[in-house]
């Protein structure tokens, strides 16, 4: 019968830490990319709700303008119908232009009123995009700290050759991915993250 040659344990131990390391190598690329995604999706989120913010100040300003014109103008108009209701030297011409420039205020007044109606739903538009993207950041912030940390843990579950340090940054990076998919659909809110 032949002899058959069993396989020294310490190379069977270091054949499967090597297998170990690898694949926990592969894993941690796994856990870096998911950890630009997230950080993408946080800097996307901050950028879209700074440029929300100012678009709606700008609108609000824009409202706030027509707002002032307006009462200027209804202003403008009130004292020359009352100039005009009180009987005094203004006859024919004269007259007349003060009315067509009472009418003239009158027009304006009520365009500015149209225009400042037009302003209005621009303006909580970027609000309600700007509230959005403010619930998203958070999420994406704690998807980086949590990506991060399990990046960390997964490096040490090599240098210790430790499974159970590997499983939990295993899970540290799935809640992070979880996080950061919320972040960009947020299909579910978790209070204390988008408190203000």
């Amino acid at each position: 019968m032949a002899e058959v040659e069993l396989p020294n344990v310490h190379e069977l131990e270091e054949a499967r830490d090597r297998t170990f390391t690898r694949r926990v190598a592969l894993t941690t690329a796994v856990y870096a990319v998911s950890l630009a995604i997230a950080s993408l999706g946080g800097n996307n989120a901050m950028k879209e709700m700074l440029l929300a913010q100012q678009e709606a100040s700008n609108q609000w300003a824009f409202y706030q303008s027509k707002v002032i014109r307006e009462h200027l103008n209804r202003g403008s108009k009130m004292i020359l119908e009352a100039q005009l209701a009180e009987p005094s030297t203004l006859e024919g011409a004269e007259r007349e232009k003060f009315a067509a420039l009472a009418r003239k205020f009158g027009d304006e007044e009520t365009r500015m009123n149209a225009d400042k109606k037009e302003i209005e739903p621009k303006a909580k538009a970027a609000e309600a995009i700007r509230d959005r993207s403010q619930k998203k950041d958070p999420y994406f912030d704690y998807a980086e700290v949590l990506l991060q940390i399990a990046i960390v843990i997964a490096s040490i579950s090599i240098l210790s050759t430790s499974r159970p340090t590997f499983w939990f940054s295993l899970v540290l990076a799935i809640c992070g991915t979880v996080l950061s998919l919320n972040g960009f659909w947020l299909f579910a809110h978790i209070p204390f993250l988008e408190a203000h």
